[in-house]
């Protein structure tokens, strides 16, 4: 039915079926073809049961055929729910158990973590049923089955549709919870934000796609008919090799990612012209960095997200990335961003406080858990649990998590802060900053540090 993440596919595989919607390694499926495939899949699911709302988890490394079987899922009106694939029998067990799917895919890899004989039970002690298990390579083999019956479903839009796998402050993981409406909204607010003048988008996609930011930028890619490049592992030469080659116009990831492509000795002759939307989060940018990819025209911008609002949030303006490559963008259109105190309170600028957003792409919840839920989502707003400050010019700067302050003889001591730091010295690539119990103040800031041609300040430090 219209207004799903099916109803998109089946519209690009009927208006571009000849667009290369999805590359691994060489192997080109075009939409036509995914199409096809995905209803040969679904026709498989559906003999095996199942229905509407069902879930489907899926523990393997990515692949087209991952993304052949997610489409499948949301076809037969069930639910995705990816499992990142180093996850040990524990883990597993949990979450097979929590989430109580149908169906549980898996690949050569992680065929064995999970022994068929485990007992399930979600997080309150129910037992639960053990799924039918489905190979990857049953699904890969699909591809060349005969035509299969169409399967066509009445789903709710407004139903859920994909749940993505999160760590938090607690000892278990959370399930956060995506409708298509929410998904949709989230890629109509990046082509809001994020114009290009690319007729096909062409993203790479590096990170497992039980993440959002694996999983939300394959559905960016399919739902707005633009070609993903799959890479399993992270390759620096690959993807830029990629680059140059496919001429990608989207690459967002990781700054550790972006570093590793920078430093390839290729990276300052390669034609890296096509790229027209770069952004990074997670972790502090050295200026080095957006300077080596400034100096090859493209411009990365600080992002602020996280699995709760659809993994990307809000964006610095290209015109601020250089001057303020510690901003993250002021929302957007569709978007608003705040601070809060502890009571709840709206601050003024350049006061710190918890950041909270609203807008599209927000969660629906968190599964299993509407205590957790109504913690998060607070009058329409969702409290990040991150702190930050807005400026005068709205401009959102992340300070830290609040989980990671560090608290030494009274003073507030930010771990991100301490890392910005660090990193913007010329012989360190990376920086983490932990807490350290100490005698006298309670607990100390430590650094662990990575400065490959300068052991003696890793000695230092």
């Amino acid at each position: 039915m219209p207004q799903t993440i099916d109803s998109m596919i089946r519209w690009w595989a009927e208006e571009t079926p000849e667009v290369d919607a999805l590359v691994q390694n060489g192997q080109r499926v075009t939409f036509a073809q995914i199409n096809e495939w995905a209803g040969k899949v679904a026709a498989r699911f559906a003999d095996a049961g199942l229905e509407i709302g069902d879930r489907v988890c899926i523990h393997a490394a990515n692949s087209i055929a991952w993304a052949v079987a997610g489409i499948a899922t949301l076809r037969c009106g069930g639910v995705i729910a990816g499992l990142a694939p180093k996850l040990v029998e524990d883990e597993v067990a949990y979450l097979v158990g929590d989430y109580a799917p149908r169906l549980l895919v898996v690949d050569d890899e992680t065929a064995g973590v999970l022994p068929t004989d485990t007992s399930l039970q979600d997080r309150n002690g129910v037992p639960t049923a053990a799924p039918t298990r489905f190979r990857l390579s049953e699904i890969a083999a699909m591809r060349d089955a005969p035509p299969a019956p169409d399967i066509r479903r009445e789903v709710d839009p407004d139903a859920l549709a994909l749940i993505v796998t999160t760590s938090g402050s607690t000892a278990r993981p959370k399930g956060v919870m995506f409708s298509n409406h929410t998904l949709i909204d989230h890629v109509s607010a990046f082509r809001f934000e994020e114009r290009t003048d690319a007729i096909v988008i062409k993203m790479l996609i590096v990170a497992p796609f039980s993440t959002t930011a694996g999983g939300m930028v394959l559905l960016h890619s399919l739902m707005q008919g633009g070609t993903g490049y799959i890479m399993p592992r992270f390759e620096p030469a690959k993807a830029l090799d990629l680059v140059v080659e496919e001429r990608l116009t989207v690459f967002c990831a990781a700054p550790l990612f972006l570093q590793r492509v920078a430093e390839d000795p290729r990276f300052p002759h390669a034609d890296v012209s096509s790229i027209q939307v770069s952004f990074t989060g997670g972790a502090a940018v050295a200026p080095e960095l957006l300077k080596a990819w400034a100096d090859k025209g493209v411009i990365v911008r600080q992002m602020f997200g996280q699995s709760e609002a659809g993994g990307w949030g809000t964006t610095n303006p290209a015109r601020y990335a250089i001057s303020d490559p510690d901003r993250c963008g002021h929302g957007g259109p569709l978007r608003d961003i705040g601070i809060i105190d502890e009571n709840g309170n709206f601050l003024g600028p350049n006061q710190q406080g918890q950041i909270v957003m609203r807008g599209p792409g927000t969660m629906i919840g968190y599964w299993n858990d509407p205590e957790a839920t109504a913690k998060t989502l607070v009058d329409g707003w969702l409290r990040t649990g991150d702190i930050g400050e807005i400026d005068e010019r709205g401009l959102l700067r992340f300070v830290d998590r609040m989980k990671d302050i560090i608290i030494s003889g009274g003073l507030n001591i930010s771990a991100a802060e301490v890392e910005r730091v660090l990193v913007d010295h010329p012989a360190i690539e990376e920086a983490a900053v932990i807490k350290v119990a100490d005698d006298k103040f309670g607990e100390t800031p430590g650094a662990i540090v990575y400065a490959p041609d300068s052991p003696e300040i890793e000695q230092l430090v």
